[in-house]
């Protein structure tokens, strides 16, 4: 205990910026190998669904989500992490921003092959289509926060808020929900909300038996579930400081691109932060995980058709993860793990969404 105590009272010396970041790393090295090797995706998992009726690698998602839960309420009920400071528990509920965007890069992730976290891992792994979703991506998503599509973001935005304090509610959580509307103590809130989130989703996991003998969906399903609690802990409990907070974040694949992409170009008067040292490791991971498998191979467009597919859905999940403020990690992970009302919908959303962009593929939609 002692050799433990020592090494977190050296870390804390470090600045937060670098304890942070170097932590971000480490948790998106370690994201990108665990989804690489166990081909976690979840347009692949809607895929299987479409196609076959195979329900595997979608229930190892939705295990990621209830670990997440679990693991990430767990952290807010013993005042680790304030939930509060998240950015998807705002007094303002973008109920058609969550809806439409979520709707979009859902579309966008079927024409892209992924979506941006299947896309950094496949950049990592040798093809070229990932560099160039990612380069897009990441372009499409800045101009949507700061650029050129920010005012269409921000319209939708405007056209469908509801400010939760007209309803006497602080913020869209569920344990806010609990509390405010059914007078809930707000510790018991969490812990209730978190306890019937977390048994309904581990419910459906576990009560099909061919999951329950899968152990690559289930590993995965836990790990990165264990690893987007543990981007929480990061910036909330490691990156504490009274002078200088780090913002509470999570897993995000969209923003923190561009926000990387920006890095890159202004590097030396540029700081690295948790979220953009986390895409870096996801790219490293699916390396390493590629050469250790042997696995890695350079790839390319299959023809002119193939890349403008792969540029329109780039395109589209840029402009919808940030209007819906996340993607399948983000906001299927990442923003479910804190019970917020608007990652509901987002998630619903990212599912309707993936399976219209099934339909137009079937279509011959830029075929």
């Amino acid at each position: 205990m002692d050799v433990f105590a020592g090494l977190w009272e050296q870390i804390l010396e470090y600045p937060v910026g670098t304890r942070v970041a170097v932590a971000g790393a480490v948790i998106g090295t370690l994201l990108g190998f665990v989804m690489q090797r166990t081909n976690f995706c979840t347009m692949g998992a809607l895929s299987d669904i479409n196609a076959f009726g195979d329900w595997g690698r979608f229930r190892s998602w939705v295990l990621a989500m209830a670990v997440a839960i679990i693991a990430t309420q767990t952290l807010s009920y013993f005042d680790y992490v304030d939930m509060s400071r998240s950015i998807y528990m705002t007094s303002t509920f973008n109920w058609l921003a969550f809806a439409a965007g979520g709707f979009i890069f859902g579309i966008g992730m079927v024409f892209g092959s992924g979506c941006g976290a299947k896309s950094l891992l496949r950049f990592g792994g040798g093809d070229l289509k990932g560099l160039i979703v990612v380069l897009v991506i990441g372009l499409t998503g800045y101009m949507t926060l700061r650029g050129i599509l920010a005012p269409a973001r921000l319209a939708l935005n405007n056209l469908g808020s509801i400010d939760m304090e007209t309803v006497g509610l602080a913020n869209t959580g569920l344990h806010t929900i609990l509390s405010g509307w059914f007078g809930i103590e707000t510790k018991t809130a969490v812990l209730v909300g978190g306890a019937f989130s977390s048994l309904v989703l581990l419910s459906f996991c576990f009560s099909n038996s061919k999951f329950r003998k899968s152990a690559k969906h289930i590993f995965a399903g836990v790990s990165i579930g264990l690893l987007v609690s543990a981007a929480w802990w990061a910036t909330g409990t490691l990156g504490f400081d009274d002078f200088e907070p780090v913002p509470l974040f999570s897993l995000n694949f969209v923003s923190p691109t561009g926000n990387a992409l920006q890095y890159l170009m202004t590097f030396t008067g540029a700081s690295i932060s948790f979220s953009i040292a986390t895409v870096f490791g996801m790219i490293l991971g699916a390396f390493l995980a590629s050469i250790s498998t042997k696995s890695f191979a350079l790839g390319s467009f299959a023809d002119r058709n193939d890349l403008i597919r792969h540029l329109l859905g780039a395109s589209l999940m840029g402009f919808g993860a940030v209007t819906s403020i996340g993607c399948t990690i983000g906001q299927g992970i990442g923003g479910m793990s804190t019970l917020a009302l608007g990652s509901i919908i987002a998630l619903v959303a990212i599912i309707v969404g993936g399976f219209a962009g099934f339909k137009l593929m079937e279509r011959g939609v830029l075929l």
